[in-house]
């Protein structure tokens, strides 16, 4: 399993996870110009895209739905047009190409938004961004990934310093808004395990942090409760530049 993040931000999201037979999309907010390109990166083409899976309604998440087919979206009830998605259950998993797709819930403002877990047999990846808060009620199902990408959207001194409105700040900082730097990293503990080899924080501001601050952060966490973060890959990812991750053994 390995995954490429082709954009992440307010501005647009978009991230591959694929092996060697299947390739999944998750979410779609960017132009197809774009899309091609990151594809292009690994030797994929849209064509190749089995599935397409939407977090949630947002502009940034879905904003280029009209260039895929509708036979490939998936998404929890209510977060595409019913003619245009194969609804999903919370928390159940559906199977896609090789892998195994399993929507759980996240806080945010927008109807039935959701995170996933992407099995691929002994390989997992847990995707979780846009919410509030890390609701805890989710560790027994993604508890211990292979791969871990989350969101840690924000530092709080930067975001209180921006000239955002006070409505949008505290929208930002909210149960249903995103999460910051250090609560993003206390939710990384929670989540990973001994088999978790990769974290990617995702979704950071481009107004209200920088990769250094999130990283700091989560060095300052996982210092203060003893865990070795070198034991991991961990990384940013990024508005306009892609990164990959996971891994695709040759078995040639």
């Amino acid at each position: 399993m390995y995954f490429h993040i082709i954009a992440s931000g307010s501005k647009g999201n978009a991230t591959v996870v694929a092996n060697r037979n299947s390739v999944l999309l998750i979410d779609m907010g960017i132009t197809l110009t774009r899309l091609k390109e990151g594809l292009a990166e690994i030797n994929l083409e849209v064509s190749d895209l089995e599935g397409a899976l939407f977090t949630h309604n947002h502009t940034d998440h879905i904003s280029g739905i009209k260039f895929l087919s509708p036979k490939i979206m998936y998404a929890l009830e209510g977060t595409l047009p019913s003619s245009l998605s194969n609804v999903l259950t919370l928390n159940e998993p559906t199977k896609i190409g090789d892998f195994e797709v399993t929507p759980f819930r996240t806080s945010h403002d927008a109807h039935n938004s959701c995170g996933y877990l992407i099995k691929d047999g002994d390989e997992s990846l847990v995707y979780m961004t846009d919410t509030g808060i890390f609701l805890t009620e989710n560790i027994p199902l993604i508890k211990n990934p292979t791969y871990l990408i989350i969101e840690s959207n924000h530092d709080i001194k930067m975001l209180l310093k921006t000239e955002r409105t006070f409505e949008l700040k505290n929208r930002i900082m909210s149960d249903f808004g995103h999460l910051c730097n250090e609560d993003s990293a206390l939710a990384a503990i929670s989540i990973i395990g001994d088999d978790t080899k990769e974290i990617v924080l995702a979704h950071l501001s481009e107004e209200a942090n920088t990769a250094q601050l999130a990283l700091l952060a989560y060095e300052k966490v996982f210092s203060h409760f003893r865990i070795n973060k070198d034991k991991y890959v961990i990384r940013c990812a990024h508005q306009r530049q892609s990164i990959s991750g996971g891994c695709l053994i040759d078995e040639n």
